[in-house]
C-alpha cells in the first residue's frame, strides 16, 4: 500500500456541546464503529478509532468498498448494522468475533454498511490540510451514484434543517447531530468538531458498584430498572466521579453493602448460563477481556437520578449514564421502564437516501 495518507491514522473527534451551533456544516451522528478506509487498488484496510484494523471482521464490507470506492483513496466514516429500519448496535458489536467461521456466518446474517463523511486522500493528493468544504465537494464527486452498502452521509449548512434532523433521526437509532466548522482542516485525534446528543433523565435503583482500578474506591455504580414483572434488570452504569467523591461513596454506601450475594436480584450473574438471557453486572464480554468484572452487591434500596442519551433496544443505557442526584423521595419499586421516553420511529432508509 502506497497512499499519500498512510495507516494508522486516528480519526478527528468531537466534543459535546449543549446546543446546535450556527454557521456550521451539519451531519447526522451515527451509532456504530468509527472507521477510516485505506484503499490502494486491491489492497484495503479498515482502521478503527484506536488505529487497530477491523478488516477481518467485515469481509462483505471490504469487498463492497473495493467495488464502490475510488481506486486510491482514504475515507473517514462509520460502520453500522441496520435491522428493521433502524441501527442495531448490539448486532454490530457481535461482529467482533475471534472465530473465522463465526465471522463468515455473521457477515451473511447481519451484513454491515459504511457511511462515508470525510475524504482524507484521493489519488496522489493528501487532503487533510484542505478545508472541509473542499473535502466534502470532492467526496460527493467521488461517491456520486454510490450504491449500498456504501452511503454518503447526508449533510446541510442550514441550522434549521439540522434541528429538524436532531428531533427526527433518533427514531432511526442515530445519536444526534455533528457540527463541523466549514473551513476546518482534518486534525487527527483532536476534538475539532462538535456533537449534540439527546439527554434525558431517569430514576434508577443503585444495586451495586464496582471498585476503581486505582484502589478501594467506587469506580462505577450499577443501575437497575424494574420490568413489567417486577424484576430488577441491570440497565447500565454511571461513573465519572472525582477521586474524592469515589472515596466518599464507599462510606455512604457501606450501610447497604451485602456480605452475601444470595437473595440479591442479580445473584444469578455467577451462573454463566444466566448470561444467555439477561445482561448481568458480572457478565463477561469480548470488550472487557480479562478485566476484573467483580462487583459489590448493595441492598436495592437507594434511588438516583441519572442523565442518559438513549436506550439500546429499549433495554439498557447505550452509554455510561451521568449521576445527577439522589432521590430519597422515590421508592425503588417506582423505578420502572415505563418512565422512559420512546422516540418516534423513523426509517433509516430515508436518512441514508438523503445522501
Amino acid at each position: 500500500m502506497d497512499l499519500p495518507v498512510m495507516p494508522p491514522v486516528k480519526p478527528m473527534l468531537a466534543r459535546s456541546v449543549a446546543k446546535i451551533p450556527e454557521g456550521m456544516h451539519y451531519e447526522a451522528k451515527w451509532d456504530g464503529f468509527r472507521a477510516i478506509v485505506f484503499r490502494d487498488g486491491a489492497e484495503l484496510e479498515l482502521g478503527s478509532r484506536t488505529a487497530k484494523p477491523l478488516t477481518r471482521y467485515f469481509p462483505e464490507l471490504a469487498a463492497a468498498l473495493r467495488e464502490r470506492l475510488p481506486d486510491r483513496c482514504v475515507v473517514d466514516g462509520e460502520i453500522v448494522v441496520a435491522r428493521e429500519g433502524r441501527l442495531d448496535f448490539d448486532a454490530l458489536a457481535e461482529r467482533i468475533h475471534p472465530a473465522e467461521s463465526r465471522v463468515r456466518a455473521l457477515a451473511e446474517r447481519t451484513p454491515a454498511s459504511f457511511v462515508a463523511f470525510d475524504l482524507l486522500a484521493l489519488g496522489d493528493d493528501a487532503l487533510t490540510g484542505r478545508p472541509l468544504t473542499e473535502r466534502r465537494a470532492l467526496l460527493e464527486e467521488a461517491l456520486e451514484g454510490v450504491e449500498p452498502p456504501v452511503h454518503l452521509v447526508p449533510a446541510t449548512g442550514d441550522v434549521e434543517v439540522a434541528r429538524r434532523w436532531f428531533g427526527r433521526f433518533e427514531g432511526a437509532g442515530l445519536d444526534g447531530v455533528v457540527a463541523k466548522p466549514p473551513e476546518s482542516t482534518y486534525r487527527p485525534d483532536e476534538r475539532a468538531m462538535f456533537k449534540i446528543k439527546h439527554e434525558r433523565t431517569a430514576d434508577v435503583v443503585v444495586a451495586g458498584y464496582r471498585l476503581h482500578r486505582s484502589g478501594p474506591v467506587v469506580g462505577s455504580l450499577l443501575l437497575g430498572l424494574h420490568d413489567g414483572h417486577g424484576v430488577l434488570q441491570h440497565v447500565g452504569v454511571c461513573a465519572a466521579f472525582t477521586m474524592e467523591r469515589r472515596a466518599e461513596l464507599v462510606e455512604e454506601l457501606e450501610p447497604l453493602r451485602l456480605d452475601d450475594v444470595a437473595g440479591h436480584p442479580w445473584a444469578a450473574w455467577e451462573d454463566a448460563a444466566a448470561h444467555g438471557s439477561a445482561r448481568l453486572p458480572g457478565a463477561p464480554s469480548r470488550w472487557s477481556g480479562e478485566r476484573d468484572r467483580s462487583w459489590v452487591p448493595l441492598r436495592p434500596e437507594l434511588v438516583a437520578e441519572v442523565a442518559y442519551d438513549h436506550m439500546e433496544n429499549g433495554a439498557r443505557f447505550r452509554h455510561t449514564a451521568r449521576f445527577r442526584r439522589w432521590r430519597p423521595d422515590r421508592t425503588p419499586r417506582s423505578c420502572t421502564f415505563a418512565q422512559l421516553e420512546e422516540p418516534v420511529r423513523y426509517d433509516l432508509g430515508e436518512v441514508l437516501g438523503m445522501g
